[in-house]
């Protein structure tokens, strides 16, 4: 004969029963946790302002909220993010027009899905005093360009504006150079110019925007193999809509968890050069401008596309039979 059940074993057994069947008539019942998809995204560079939707999005759960688990990759000079993402060792990337068009003319089958920034930040910087106001006020004069960039908006240069080689000088990445030079003239971004060299000049310098001036390159955009994307196409939408979501509250001011999370990684700048940032990105329109005004942040048009490509193959980086189509789509975010 079995062993009596003790009464209050008894008890708690009928108690459990209850509690359960409670649980699910009241539609309660536990269910197992979700399990996250694992993304990997490769930024451009070290972690900064410049990512910010980015790290927002993750800051505040967006990304997990949409079944992912992000991984924003950091970037520095000796990380060649197109290769990892061509290898699948990254699923994105963050790169620019400039890298899926490369990517395609190398026969590698990349397309770019969305672009944070409708204005690239490259700019020409000048010390004030020296007569320089516009882009046209440069032509003729020497001006420091890294080895890089010679291949990219240089080429815009020399197409759009009539600028030569003879021109070239060399940049080495220091502000040395410019600084003991009043008639120097050099390469920066419009999202760090003032903010650093107008803090070691009696002046702050004149920042010349070249994407005012017709330099269409769409930047920080998102990028991945057509592979990757063939084969993940709810992924990608997921993390752009929730990328989407992290810049739109960059713009909106509220970006205190994306400027902790950049920070406790990078804390070089602070606080005060994380603002400057944004608000330069703010007030210059680089992710709200451009096709963004109409179609939302993160949007392409086919019109930019050829316009850009079209500059580039006058310039001679692209044959013209180079299918442009090819180096993006409109699928994810953006209208034709």
């Amino acid at each position: 004969m079995p062993a009596a059940v003790p009464s209050t074993a008894r008890h708690t057994r009928r108690t459990s029963r209850l509690l359960a069947a409670l649980a699910v008539a009241t539609g309660l019942a536990a269910s197992p946790a979700r399990a996250l998809e694992k993304v990997s995204f490769g930024l451009n560079w070290v972690p900064e302002a410049e990512h910010c939707g980015f790290f927002q999005a993750k800051a505040r759960g967006y990304y997990e909220a949409a079944g992912l688990d992000v991984e924003l990759k950091p970037g520095n000079p000796n990380v060649n993010m197109p290769l990892l993402v061509a290898s699948g060792e990254v699923n994105m990337g963050m790169g620019s027009s400039f890298t899926t068009l490369n990517l395609v003319a190398k026969g590698v089958k990349a397309r770019t899905v969305a672009s944070f920034f409708q204005k690239d930040p490259q700019t020409l910087v000048a010390h004030a005093g020296q007569g320089v106001a516009t882009l046209q006020d440069l032509k003729g004069k020497p001006i420091m360009i890294g080895g890089f960039s010679r291949n990219e908006f240089w080429q815009f240069l020399k197409a759009a504006y009539g600028f030569d080689d003879g021109q070239l000088r060399p940049y080495a990445y220091s502000a040395a150079p410019f600084l003991a030079d009043k008639k120097a003239v050099q390469q920066g971004y419009i999202t760090d110019d003032a903010a650093t060299l107008g803090k070691v000049l009696p002046e702050p310098p004149v920042s010349i925007l070249l994407a005012d001036y017709g330099y269409n390159n769409y930047a920080t955009t998102v990028f991945a193999t057509d592979a990757y994307l063939d084969t993940h196409k709810k992924t990608v939408r997921a993390f752009l809509d929730a990328s989407r979501k992290g810049w739109t509250e960059c713009m909106s001011g509220d970006y205190a968890p994306a400027m902790k999370a950049v920070l406790d990684l990078v804390p070089t700048g602070g606080e005060e050069l994380f603002h400057f940032k944004v608000d330069q990105m703010k007030k210059r329109g680089l992710v709200e401008g451009g096709d963004a005004e109409t179609l939302g942040i993160g949007a392409m048009t086919d019109a930019r596309w050829k316009s850009f490509f079209d500059v580039m193959v006058k310039a001679g980086i692209y044959p013209a039979s180079l299918d442009v189509t090819k180096a993006y789509t409109l699928e994810f975010i953006g209208k034709k």
